[in-house]
């Protein structure tokens, strides 16, 4: 019993000692960490997770239902299918002229089902920036961001572009593999704004493409400013109630009315993300009416070729939020998020594919996973 006794005791006293640790080190953020994921069986975040978060719903207005194709669901490439079902699919859906022409769910998932976007929503951001600027609440993305948020008054020349194409030379600590960096801080803790205030410029901005996340989160705190209200809302009243959304979907926080995990985190279904990739492939109409300007859609999809990515190749491959390539002879450009979640607009050929799971393809070519190319070719053949 005494040896019991002890036993608990050290167990206790190395637990509190790994607590106050973990405060006086700014490391809270592990405990939800673990709590949500090694404690119940995963092994990092998975696209089920909002129960485990604080989150704000993003309403809906009246539904615009889909039209179904005539061909629905009728071609269908078993060994491309199968090649999609390795990478442990929730859903994979493809509109085709503006009608849904094929879908198929896997496991627990249906057409309702919501599952987190990730950095799909990094897209969602830049979409509602440009709607700010057309609104004439942002003068234009050339304005430095210190005109909107004073912390950044020692470094004017930081501008909104900057951040929309991933060129602001902030250092922030982004490593998806360390339980220390500002990715691991931003999405299990508590207070996003403070986290990226301790971050600054060391590089010049505008010459170098680093993916960060923290851009993105800058660029929702200046959109909380200039719109005075939070992300949700504005998304709610600009994007998801005009274009006819189903279901309402669900923003996680960074604490219980905190503010928007704006870089990732959205959750919805494949019928409700297909919007948004049919608003970008109608560059910016809804129905006849307009949403975000054409010219903003088309800079959003144009490559940042001034700039280099980190093994000094000029950037082909990312616009504002925006992922794109050119692929067997066609302009692709798609909204992605790290479990392979994707939004794939194909303007040529009026396809949009929206792809929903688990996993993603295990290597990048040329910045693009694999598994990318899997789905485009499955939907060439529609």
């Amino acid at each position: 019993m005494k040896i019991l006794k002890k036993t608990l005791l050290i167990i206790i006293a190395t637990l509190v000692v790994a607590y106050l640790l973990a405060i006086i080190s700014g490391n809270s953020h592990l405990f939800k960490g673990i709590s949500s994921t090694y404690l119940i069986g995963n092994s990092g975040p998975t696209i089920d997770e909002h129960a485990f978060f604080e989150s704000r719903s993003v309403e809906v207005g009246n539904q615009q239902p889909w039209v179904f194709d005539n061909n629905y669901n009728e071609t269908e490439n078993k060994e491309l299918l199968s090649e999609i079902e390795s990478f442990d699919p929730a859903a994979f859906l493809i509109v085709k002229s503006d009608k849904i022409i094929y879908e198929k769910y896997w496991g627990i998932y249906n057409e309702n089902s919501k599952t987190n976007s990730f950095s799909m929503a990094k897209t969602f951001i830049g979409l509602l920036i440009g709607i700010a600027i057309d609104e004439g609440k942002i003068n234009s993305v050339d304005d430095p961001v210190s005109d909107y948020l004073p912390q950044y008054k020692e470094t004017p020349e930081l501008t909104i572009k900057h951040l929309l194409t991933m060129s602001s030379g902030i250092n922030f600590d982004e490593s998806y593999n360390s339980p220390f960096g500002h990715m691991a801080k931003a999405y299990y803790g508590t207070d996003i704004k403070e986290l990226n205030d301790d971050y600054s410029v060391s590089e010049v901005p505008g010459k170098n493409w680093v993916y960060l996340g923290g851009n993105t989160i800058i660029l929702s705190l200046i959109l909380e400013e200039v719109t005075g209200t939070t992300i949700s809302d504005y998304m709610s009243k600009k994007v998801w109630q005009p274009i006819g959304a189903k279901n309402p979907a669900l923003w996680s926080l960074d604490k219980k009315y905190g503010r928007e995990k704006a870089y990732c985190c959205f959750y919805s279904n494949a019928r409700d993300f297909a919007r948004i990739g049919q608003l970008y492939l109608n560059k910016g109409l809804w129905n006849k009416h307009r949403i975000i300007s054409e010219a903003y859609v088309k800079a959003s999809s144009t490559p940042a070729f001034y700039l280099k990515d980190r093994d000094g190749i000029p950037v082909d491959f990312y616009g504002y939020q925006m992922w794109m390539n050119n692929y067997k002879g066609l302009e692709v450009f798609y909204s992605r998020g790290i479990l392979g979640q994707f939004i794939i607009m194909i303007p040529e050929k009026e396809i949009i594919i929206v792809r929903l799971g688990h996993k993603r393809g295990p290597d990048l070519h040329n910045h693009h996973p694999t598994d990318f190319y899997t789905y485009i070719d499955f939907a060439l053949e529609q």
